[in-house]
């Protein structure tokens, strides 16, 4: 591989769904009806929320207006990835962000709709599923859908929906609510059925951001937007101690649009906790549980981040994390993201990092997550995909960067030795 090949470019954060009440023809008929009064609060709770920030809503809409009917259309959505450059993209729920009028039925998207009977729960769900994979058998090469699986609500019936979503092809994996309100915490392991099929179908497990308390928060916008990315991610650590990934080490698990910043920080922490630092001396056995390695190894073998619109300080601090866990993405068509503008923001962000560095964090590594065939999709990127030169890539700009390389996790190298047998404690 050359340093002037064209790249691989998969988003693995892209959204797609229908406008709200088009989702009515894809349920069950007895939910019809419970559906058409859900949509009736639907919008008064839109009007509520956007209040105040109309005028951008407006606006983006009527700049945007034929590229977000890529949302529902694939040969739009496709003419869009071409012109970003993107070839492959992992597609979660809930494409509009900015109005909410693109969501699935009874809050079934992102909000996992906790605060609903399972009954709506499932239909709401299983009705985007539907119609995702439909969606995905356009192009199925360079989709992978991820289906909507409301696994708090019923463990045994999510286990069933696992195992249909794979057979409808929606290689995506599974979305899991960052937040479980009365349902047990994912330390239960009242899921493990649901790891084992996915493990065993080889489907990711996926948490993204948008899930919080916001019932708490007022009308304080700001304390959202500093706790969101922590709610998406609490259910790495809660898998990660209680042995989910010992249980099932072949087990994928991915935290997106939630920033990266934070990873090499948790995993400090987590490492030195783990061998008996002096803060966690007295507690250290009952703290390990049944890990046989340390959090920062698991991490590594079984957890990824879609970074979605990566930004410079994820970028320098992409050794602490691991290269080869960051999965970058561009949020199509969010407005938060890099659509309709990604190369210039590549250019911007990846233009001092070594080309076999950015082929991984581009494409490669969600290619291996994912299960995308880069031959299938070899003639798409030879006509779309960018060249480093289109990203001001040179040799002499990423000489720069041996330092921080051999200096990444630093804190390995203070560790008391670790020598752990859960078994025999």
């Amino acid at each position: 591989m050359t340093s002037t090949e064209r790249y691989l470019v998969i988003s693995a954060d892209c959204h797609a769904g229908l406008p709200s009440e088009q989702y009515r023809d894809w349920l069950d008929p007895e939910f019809r009806p419970a559906f058409d009064d859900h949509l009736a609060e639907r919008r008064a709770m839109i009007s509520q929320l956007m209040a105040g920030d109309e005028d951008f809503a407006r606006r983006w809409e009527e700049e945007n207006a034929e590229g977000l009917q890529g949302a529902w259309d694939a040969g739009r959505r496709d003419k869009e990835l071409d012109q970003d450059g993107v070839a492959g993209e992992v597609i979660f729920p809930d494409a509009d962000s900015v109005t909410g009028g693109a969501s699935p039925p009874f809050g079934a998207g992102l909000g996992g709709a906790l605060d609903i009977p399972p009954d709506r729960a499932f239909a709401g769900a299983h009705a985007h599923n539907r119609w995702l994979a439909e969606l995905c058998r356009d192009s199925p090469e360079r989709r992978a859908g991820i289906a909507l699986v409301p696994v708090t609500h019923d463990p045994v019936r999510a286990e069933a929906e696992v195992r249909w979503a794979h057979d409808q092809g929606l290689r995506g994996g599974i979305l899991i609510p960052g937040m479980w309100g009365t349902y047990p915490p994912y330390h239960d392991r009242v899921y493990d059925p649901v790891w084992a099929a996915c493990q065993e179908l080889g489907m990711p497990v996926n948490a993204h951001s948008g899930p919080a308390p916001r019932h708490e928060y007022g009308e304080h916008l700001g304390i959202y937007a500093s706790e969101a990315v922590w709610w998406a991610s609490r259910p790495l650590w809660f898998l990660l101690w209680s042995g989910v990934f010992e249980r099932f080490p072949e087990l994928r698990f991915v935290v997106t649009e939630s920033a990266a910043y934070w990873a090499p920080d948790l995993l400090w922490k987590m490492d030195t906790y783990f061998a008996g630092s002096h803060t966690t001396k007295k507690m250290v056995k009952r703290l390990r549980g049944s890990l046989r390695m340390l959090p920062s190894e698991y991490f590594d073998r079984n957890c990824f981040i879609g970074a979605s619109t990566m930004t410079r300080v994820e970028v320098d601090r992409r050794y602490d994390i691991g290269v080869g866990n960051i999965l970058w993405g561009n949020d199509y068509p969010h407005p938060e993201g890099t659509w309709p503008h990604t190369v210039e923001k590549l250019r911007d962000t990846f233009g001092d990092v070594p080309v076999e560095e950015t082929r991984q964090m581009l494409g490669t590594s969600a290619a291996a997550v994912y299960g995308f065939d880069p031959g299938a999709l070899a003639p798409l990127v030879a006509r779309i995909g960018p060249t480093p030169a289109d990203l001001g890539q040179t040799p002499e700009a990423a000489a720069g960067w041996e330092r921080a390389r051999t200096g990444a996790r630093a804190w390995l190298a203070g560790l008391p030795p670790v020598d752990y047998d859960p078994a025999g404690s």
